[in-house]
């Protein structure tokens, strides 16, 4: 199985490459949408399949946590409870901001410091400032390597060649 978030999908018997093994059970075909992610980083985000093939890319980079807290972020921005919330809430703390963080991701010291402060009573705003430096970062640095990558042009040329 891969994972991507809260999308699990069964690879397919003979890996023909790693871009039909990830895409391979999408209910429409996801290189319908592989051009439009040179549009911006927003296209690549916005549609599943760009997120699993950015979050490949940035793996190869070591430095998928950036998009695991981004994703993370986006799923806890919806979040109804407030049982939820806090349980949510330390668990991205611990993996992504937390000094001792497995997957800390890249703030400065004062945002960190102010979600240390504030995560014993979080709202569903306490990461937004993380999420738009991490957002920037990958927006700025990550996503103009990722459309020169291989695994972008790879899918580029797959989608071009049906």
């Amino acid at each position: 199985h891969i994972s991507a978030g809260n999308f699990t999908q069964q690879p397919c018997g003979k890996h023909q490459g790693v871009f039909h093994s990830l895409f391979c059970c999408f209910p429409k075909d996801p290189l319908d949408d592989v051009e439009v992610w040179s549009e911006s980083v927003d296209k690549v985000l916005g549609c599943k399949a760009g997120q699993i093939a950015f979050r490949e890319f940035l793996k190869s980079e070591y430095s998928e946590e950036n998009i695991l807290f981004w994703l993370a972020c986006e799923d806890y921005k919806k979040i109804k409870t407030v049982p939820e919330m806090i349980s949510s809430a330390n668990r991205i703390y611990s993996e992504f901001v937390h000094p001792e963080a497995p997957r800390q991701i890249n703030i400065d010291c004062t945002t960190r410091e102010n979600i240390t402060k504030n995560i014993s009573q979080p709202t569903l705003t306490s990461f937004d400032t993380a999420q738009k430096l991490v957002y920037s970062l990958m927006a700025r640095d990550c996503y103009p390597r990722f459309l020169k990558s291989d695994i972008y042009q790879g899918l580029l040329r797959k989608a071009n060649s049906r």
